[in-house]
């Protein structure tokens, strides 16, 4: 069992900048890959980003490329999402998941945080 507590949530005018974590519970994060989501009201959860257990390997959605980066302390058990040049479009609520394989498809996650909303005013 794997517990995720996202934080860094806000509201931020669009072009600037936001952190967001997410710290889990048990000894064994470093195994896992690590993903974050994001739900906008009336639409479907999407991918935003990835990484593996080292973080030697990211991934991203074309929407956030160059503007997001993904990054992880296994010392600390955190996976972190850097956020810039936000857009009104990036408001949602952002969620983090663990997964065994990185993988850009959300059913292949195993545990979800609670989320955190993220709003971006233009």
């Amino acid at each position: 069992q794997v517990q995720l507590v996202e934080d860094g949530g806000g509201l931020v005018q669009a072009g600037g900048s936001l952190r967001l974590s997410c710290a889990a519970s048990g000894r064994t994060f470093s195994r896992y890959a690590m993903g974050w989501f994001r739900q906008a009201p009336g639409k479907e959860r999407e991918f935003v980003a990835a990484i593996n257990w080292s973080g030697g390997s990211t991934y991203y959605a074309d929407s956030v490329k160059g503007r997001f980066t993904i990054s992880r302390d296994n010392a600390k058990n955190t996976v972190y999402l850097q956020m810039n040049s936000l857009k009104p479009e990036d408001t949602a609520v952002y969620y983090c998941a663990v997964t065994r394989v990185t993988t850009r498809s959300p059913g292949e996650y195993n545990y979800w945080g609670q989320g955190t909303q993220v709003t971006v005013s233009s």
